[in-house]
């Protein structure tokens, strides 16, 4: 009989044959692929030798794309339909960017940033998945066949509208996502697997547009982030625009055409990488107007100018270390990635603040590349994945809103990827019939201070008194980081669902601010928070006295009645005033005030129950 062979679903290839897969990292400043290839993870150049392709893409009158160097040539003569750094606007809105230095012409949206070119409106997304499409076209070309999917990487504070904008460019693009893998996650995996380490270890990933930093264990093929870090509005471009600023102040410069800002500053960035090499670089050019420039820049004057940028790298690795649990003297490692951190300063002030020199012995351009190569492969079935384990973690907390306004965290941030949890909540009304599931990301003790993801209604509760319904939610966040929200009445079974793809304008500078606000209110949230829940106790327990006054009010004397009366009264008004501390003590007095009116009402209860009942029966 002859043997059948199947092959896993969703995936053409017979189970003995090698799977072609690719890990992408989609760059601001440039792109690449990777693959795994006897056994061993290498960048794929194009067919000129060209490993990186420069994130640009320009849009031309007749029609015609050019993506990568092409486009890169233009861009000083059509900067306005010549698009780069698209990933500082994906997942953005315009509130979101500051457009000072920014060539193009913006459609009015309130949702997502759209680019008026010469072929119509462009967003950020469209940009992506042309770049995204060479690169597919460049791994199918070099391997001879088509791709199964595709590792892609992140930066590891993207929040979820940047990740799903992500996913949709490389739909758009024809590509099958297997995972979105943090940046500095897969130069982990490059470093762990290459170098077979141990250890505690940093990533610090100065890219072109954002700045991250992890801390990792790693342990016989364990990859276990332990926290997560970063600024997603810092990164090499800042260097060069606080040079290009330098050059305009000191040449007493204004520069109003869209070519002269392109031209310098493709000039400007030449000199910070030849200051890298050389200790001094020159930049010369001829503007429109016909003004000359001849300008020299030392690299000690750079490093002058851009030292603050340098330190302010350091503050998201101190919370790293303080979130993860560690000290600098429990660092084995730290790993340099992204072409930003070739700059010398960089370099020294990483090594002055760990006591040690960084490593640097894989191409940090390169690196997150083959990380992801090395990620994909293992998801495409070549290799057997439990040869290592991943384990990432959220950026920041997820919950949700319960009744005051205040956040109850369900999945607390540096949780392990992909995670689930549940929680039981309950009504807060007698005859409530419906709840509103308000899901919120954020560090904050009040729903007004974190970020609002979705929210979805659960119908069909039976009425019952407040307290007595039990709402089962449940938080599923899987590998790319992406949030499934759902709710189950316990008794009826009856159920809601949603998957959190919030719209495509969220700023991703909020994630760091609201960490930071996180930190420095931490008191001040936990007295809101207490008085906020004191209050929410005061309102329930007034609620339940008037309603027990209304149906058993007739066991009391009228003085009793009043007594009751003035302890509810006052309670009220210390709600509206006071601290949480003495609302407390208000609400003792109140259900001191109702200690006899409870004994008087359980005696009728038992009476009612008792009432035409047999004893013999009982």
């Amino acid at each position: 009989m002859a043997l059948l062979q199947i092959s896993e679903p969703g995936l053409s290839a017979a189970p003995h044959q090698h799977r072609l897969a690719v890990g992408i990292d989609l760059g601001t400043t440039n792109s690449l692929v990777a693959t795994v290839k006897s056994g061993s993870a290498e960048c794929l150049p194009d067919t000129e030798g060209h490993v990186s392709l420069p994130s640009v893409v320009r849009y031309a009158e007749d029609g015609q794309t050019a993506v990568g160097h092409a486009a890169l040539a233009m861009q000083k003569r059509d900067p306005q339909n010549t698009v780069s750094s698209a990933k500082r606007l994906i997942g953005r809105k315009m509130d979101d960017i500051d457009t000072t230095h920014m060539p193009y012409r913006f459609a009015a949206s309130e949702k997502i940033i759209e680019l008026h070119t010469k072929q119509g409106i462009k967003t950020p997304i469209d940009v992506s998945a042309d770049i995204l499409r060479v690169l597919k076209n460049r791994a199918e070309h070099a391997l001879s066949g088509e791709l199964v999917g595709a590792v892609i990487t992140v930066p590891a504070y993207f929040d979820d509208a940047q990740r799903q904008a992500t996913k949709d460019a490389a739909r758009l693009a024809g590509l099958n996502v297997l995972r979105l893998l943090n940046e500095p996650t897969a130069a982990a995996i490059a470093y762990g697997l290459d170098n077979a380490a141990e250890g505690t270890f940093v990533v610090y990933d100065l890219g072109g547009g954002t700045f991250d930093v992890s801390v990792l264990q790693l342990s016989k093929g364990l990859f276990q982030v332990k926290a997560t870090g970063g600024n997603s509005a810092l990164g090499g471009d800042d260097f060069d625009h606080r040079l290009f600023c330098h050059v305009l102040e000191s040449l007493d410069l204004s520069l109003t055409d869209d070519r002269d800002i392109q031209l310098l500053f493709s000039l400007v960035r030449q000199a910070k990488e030849e200051l890298s090499r050389l200790p001094e670089s020159r930049i010369q050019t001829v503007l429109q107007d016909g003004t000359r420039i001849d300008f020299r820049v030392t690299r000690t004057e750079f490093h002058a100018l851009t030292q603050h940028l340098a330190a302010k790298t350091l503050e998201p690795v101190k919370q790293a270390l303080k979130d993860a649990g560690v000290s600098k003297a429990d660092i084995k490692g730290v790993i340099m990635v992204g072409g930003a951190t070739r700059m010398l300063h960089i370099q020294q002030a990483v090594a002055a603040f760990f006591g040690q020199p960084p490593l640097n012995n894989l191409n940090p351009e390169q690196v997150v590349a083959l990380g992801a190569a090395m990620q994909a492969n293992v998801l495409a079935g070549n290799k057997n994945s439990s040869e290592w384990l991943l384990l990432d973690v959220t950026p920041l907390s997820l919950g949700l809103e319960t009744y005051g306004g205040l956040t109850e965290k369900i999945i607390p941030r540096n949780s392990t990827l992909p995670t689930a949890r549940a929680q039981e909540f309950t009504t807060f009304k007698d005859g409530q019939t419906a709840m509103t599931i308000h899901v919120v990301q954020g560090e904050r003790e009040l729903v007004a201070d974190c970020r609002s993801l979705a929210k979805f209604t659960l119908r069909g509760i039976p009425p019952m008194v407040a307290g007595a319904a039990r709402i089962r939610v449940t938080f599923q966040v899987d590998a790319d980081g992406l949030l499934s929200v759902s709710a189950r009445e316990q008794t009826t079974g009856v159920q809601a669902r949603i998957e959190v793809k919030p719209s495509y304008g969220l700023d991703d500078e909020t994630i760091t601010r609201m960490l930071k606000d996180s930190m420095a209110n931490a008191k001040d949230d936990a007295a809101v928070r207490a008085r906020t829940e004191a209050v929410v106790e005061a309102e329930g327990l007034v609620a339940a006295v008037q309603a027990a006054l209304e149906m058993d009010g007739d066991l009391l004397e009228q003085s009793e009645r009043d007594m009751i009366a003035h302890a509810a009264d006052a309670l009220l008004q210390s709600a509206s005033n006071d601290a949480a501390d003495v609302i407390r003590r208000n609400i003792q007095a109140l259900s001191q005030a109702t200690d006899s009116f409870a004994a008087k009402r359980m005696n009728r209860n038992i009476q009612r129950m008792l009432s035409g009942q047999n004893i013999n029966d009982m």
